[in-house]
C-alpha cells in the first residue's frame, strides 16, 4: 500500500532544520578558498546576476516539475532563458547558472525526505540489520540507481554537448507525450484504481529484476526533456509494479538520483556558484523548490489515484509548441 505523505504541517516543522542542512552543504562545498570570492562578489554586486525573485521563480519551477512526468530540466532551461539568464556557450555566468539549476534540486530532495520519512527510517534501520523490509527496499533502490549513475558519470560531457539545448528538449517533450498516449490507449498500463490487499506492501515486493529494468529505462531521462519521473513510473508499471508503488518508488529513486547529481555538480562547481550568486540567493531558490515540491508530490499522489497520465502528455505537447514558437520567433 502506498505510504501516504505526511501532512504539510509536519513537514513545515522541518523547514528550518532543512535550510540549516542546505546552508551547511553550501559552506562545505564552497571550500575556504572561495570565501574571499564571496566577499568580492558582494562588494562588486555580481550576486545580482541572479536576483532573489529569479531564484524564487526557478525554485518553484524546479519543485513543481521535478516529480511530475513533464521534465524539470526542460522547464528550467526554457525558464532561465525567458528570465534573461546567461545561456550562450562561453558567456559569463553560464556555468554558475547551470550549477544553480542543479543545486536547487536539494529542495526537491528534502521534500521527499520530509514526506516519506518513515520509509527512510525503515531503510536506515535495514542498513543495520534491524528492518528486513527496509533492507529489501534499500537493495532494490541501489540496483535501480546504478545504471543511470554509471552512464551519467561516463558520458556526462557527451550528453550535455549533444542534447542540452532547447530543440532537443522540444523533441523529447513530443516523444514522451506520444509514448504516454500510446501506452494509455493501448491498455498496457494497469488500472490506477487497483488496491493492495490488506497487510501487504507492493513497494517491498519489487524484485531485483524489476528494479534493474526500471534503472536501465531511467537512463533515457539523461536526455533533457524526457523526464526522470516519466521513465521510472512507466517502466515500473510496465514490469508489473502496482500503480501506487510505482509512483512512490519513482519518488524514492528520484531522491537517490538527484542527490548524487546535485552533490557531484555542487562539489565540482560550488565555488563558481557562490562567487557569482552568493549564498543567500541560492538558498531562497532551494526553499522555494522545497515548498513547491511538497505541494506537487501531494497533488500527484492524489491525482494518480483517480486519473491516468494523459494530462501530462498534453502538457508536454503544449510546452513543446510554446517553446518551438519562442525559438522560431527569436524570443529565447
Amino acid at each position: 500500500m502506498l505510504e501516504r505523505p505526511e501532512s504539510f504541517a509536519v513537514v513545515r516543522r522541518r523547514v528550518l532544520s532543512a535550510v540549516a542542512v542546505i546552508a551547511a552543504v553550501v559552506v562545505v562545498v564552497a571550500r575556504p578558498a572561495d570565501a574571499a570570492a564571496l566577499v568580492r562578489a558582494a562588494a562588486d554586486g555580481t550576486e545580482e546576476l541572479l536576483s532573489w525573485w529569479q531564484a524564487v521563480i526557478l525554485g518553484v519551477v524546479e519543485g513543481v516539475t521535478e516529480y511530475l512526468p513533464i521534465s524539470s530540466t526542460g522547464h528550467l532551461l526554457v525558464t532561465s532563458r525567458l528570465l534573461g539568464l546567461p545561456s550562450e556557450e562561453g558567456s559569463a555566468g553560464l556555468e554558475a547558472v547551470n550549477t544553480y539549476v542543479i543545486a536547487i534540486q536539494f529542495g526537491a530532495i528534502l521534500a521527499v525526505v520530509g514526506l516519506f520519512w518513515r520509509r527512510f527510517r525503515s531503510m536506515i534501520l535495514g542498513l543495520f540489520g534491524r528492518d528486513d523490509d527496509g533492507r529489501q527496499l534499500l537493495v532494490v533502490l541501489v540496483i535501480a540507481f546504478l545504471p543511470s549513475a554509471l552512464v551519467g558519470f561516463l558520458f556526462d560531457g557527451m550528453i550535455e554537448d549533444a542534447l542540452f539545448g532547447p530543440w532537443p528538449v522540444v523533441i523529447a517533450w513530443v516523444i514522451g507525450g506520444i509514448v504516454i498516449l500510446v501506452l494509455e490507449r493501448s491498455g498496457r498500463i494497469p488500472d490506477r484504481g487497483e488496491k493492495a490487499e490488506p497487510g501487504t506492501d507492493p513497494l517491498i515486493d519489487i524484485t531485483v529484476r524489476q528494479a534493474l529494468i526500471i534503472g536501465v529505462v531511467q537512463c533515457l531521462a539523461l536526455w533533457p526533456g524526457t523526464s526522470r519521473s516519466l521513465t521510472t513510473i512507466l517502466a515500473a508499471l510496465l514490469v508489473g509494479v502496482a500503480a501506487p508503488a510505482a509512483v512512490e518508488f519513482s519518488f524514492l529513486l528520484g531522491f537517490a538520483t538527484l542527490s548524487a547529481a546535485s552533490l557531484y555538480k555542487v562539489v565540482a562547481d560550488g565555488g563558481t556558484l557562490v562567487e557569482q550568486f552568493g549564498v543567500v540567493t541560492p538558498l531562497i531558490g532551494v526553499l522555494a523548490a522545497f515548498v513547491s515540491a511538497v505541494l506537487a508530490i501531494k497533488w500527484l499522489v492524489s491525482y494518480l489515484e483517480r486519473h491516468d497520465l494523459t494530462i501530462f502528455a498534453w502538457w508536454r505537447f503544449g510546452a513543446a509548441a510554446i517553446t518551438a514558437g519562442l525559438l522560431l520567433a527569436g524570443t529565447i
